[in-house]
């Protein structure tokens, strides 16, 4: 049976619904807008159906266009593949992580993953949780690492591995006396994470649990700048140790001990249901060191 669409035109299709209008895609595959439109064109006539509303200049996709696309986007990842085996073995990798897993945990595993496919196309992108689950649910991304929970319907969700958090104060501060009080942690001053942030979500569920309310005195961006403050002495956090272990080991903060349960949280992969795990993410996720859990694709 010969096909009635091109490649090229599932490309059109898919950059036309991430940007919402036929201008915007246009760019994104380099045609001119005339070209992009004749090739939406040529696609509906080919399936017999719109594939989205207009709305105005904006495109939105409709129920046919919500279908299509993850199916589209699988076919145009296989098409990638595909030329990647002719390209001797080289692989792609569209990763996305929130902050703490890019900073301390990613680095020493893109370098094994470079030594091992050198000529592999690497892509980054740094976000909080609840931006790279954004991402992934978009196909803008093979697949995200996050810190907190994912609810969205269209992912897939999988353990990667544990992360420890502890609560850490400046060097003397009273916390650091014996085992700190449920009412002393009440009362000290919190820096934590931006809302949308896995370590905000997961160290509020566990002071709602074990504390109670607490002064929230600072929101920062991001885990460095809040170890930097509270080394600074501007209050206390809980971050994961893979970010606080070279401070607390030069002494410039301390770590609080409580007597109250510990915080462990599952670091997760996710990625969209309708696309099978790219040739890049399976060979990236073998390359864990030994004895550190994986997760199933």
């Amino acid at each position: 049976m010969s096909l009635r669409y091109s490649l090229r035109e599932l490309e059109v299709f898919v950059a036309i619904a991430r940007q919402g209008s036929v201008s915007r895609a246009a760019e994104v595959v380099a045609l001119t807008q005339s070209a992009a439109s004749q090739a939406l064109a040529k696609l509906e006539r080919a399936l017999g159906q719109p594939l989205f509303d207009r709305c105005g200049r904006r495109l939105v996709l409709n129920e046919n266009g919500r279908v299509l696309w993850p199916r589209a986007q699988a076919l145009l990842d296989a098409a990638a593949q595909v030329q990647d085996l002719l390209a001797d073995g080289g692989l792609s990798m569209r990763l996305g992580a929130s902050t703490t897993i890019a900073n301390y945990l990613l680095p020493p595993r893109l370098a094994a993953f470079r030594t091992a496919y050198p000529a592999a196309r690497v892509q980054l992108t740094v976000g909080n949780t609840g931006e790279v689950v954004a991402a992934v649910a978009a196909m803008e991304l093979d697949f995200g690492l996050i810190e907190g929970a994912c609810h969205h319907p269209d992912l897939a969700v999988s353990d990667w591995q544990q992360d420890e958090l502890v609560i850490i104060a400046p060097p003397g501060h009273a916390l650091t006396r014996g085992r700190a009080t449920r009412a002393a942690l009440a009362g000290a001053a919190w820096l934590l994470r931006e809302p949308g942030s896995g370590t905000r979500e997961e160290v509020e569920r566990w002071l709602h649990t074990h504390v109670g309310p607490v002064r929230m005195d600072m929101e920062l961006g991001n885990s460095e700048a809040i170890r930097r403050a509270v080394a600074a002495g501007l209050g206390v956090s809980c971050l994961s140790r893979n970010v606080v272990a070279e401070a607390l080991a030069a002494g410039s903060v301390a770590e609080v001990r409580t007597g109250l349960p510990s915080l462990s949280r599952p670091l997760r992969l996710v990625r969209h249901r309708e696309r099978a795990p790219t040739r890049g993410m399976q060979a990236f996720l073998a390359l864990a060191p030994v004895g550190e859990h994986v997760a199933a694709v």
